[in-house]
């Protein structure tokens, strides 16, 4: 089987074109999260080998979420997906310690390049 992967999103038709993307190209999908704090427990729970995570949800942010991962696991692998393709917020996620950042609505290719390009940090 290939890397686990937990998706977050807070859009359920987009967790679910990721989780078809993913499952079609080898990917076990771990998890599914819908809000930042729900990543933070469902990392702890299932240790996933990559994050696909959203910026914009309600409760915690994806990038607030990104630095509570990366407390509890320094070398977690997260790429980034929103629709929010501001500078500031790429930069702010980059910095976080997202590896990757892909832009909604999101090429199947784009999203394969970004997490097998994370994978292999």
């Amino acid at each position: 089987m290939g890397a686990r992967v937990l998706i977050v999103d807070d859009a359920a038709f987009m967790r679910m074109m990721l989780r078809d993307i993913l499952t079609k190209n080898g990917y076990e999908v771990a998890a599914e999260a819908e809000n930042g704090v729900q990543a933070v427990e469902k990392y702890k729970e299932v240790k996933p080998d990559l994050v696909t995570m959203d910026i914009t949800m309600p409760e915690m942010d994806g990038i607030t979420a990104v630095k509570e991962i990366k407390k509890i696991d320094p070398q977690a692998k997260i790429v980034m997906v929103s629709a929010m393709g501001q500078q500031a917020m790429v930069i702010e996620a980059i910095q976080a310690g997202a590896l990757d950042f892909v832009v909604k609505p999101f090429q199947p290719d784009r999203v394969l390049e970004a997490i097998k390009k994370a994978l292999s940090r």
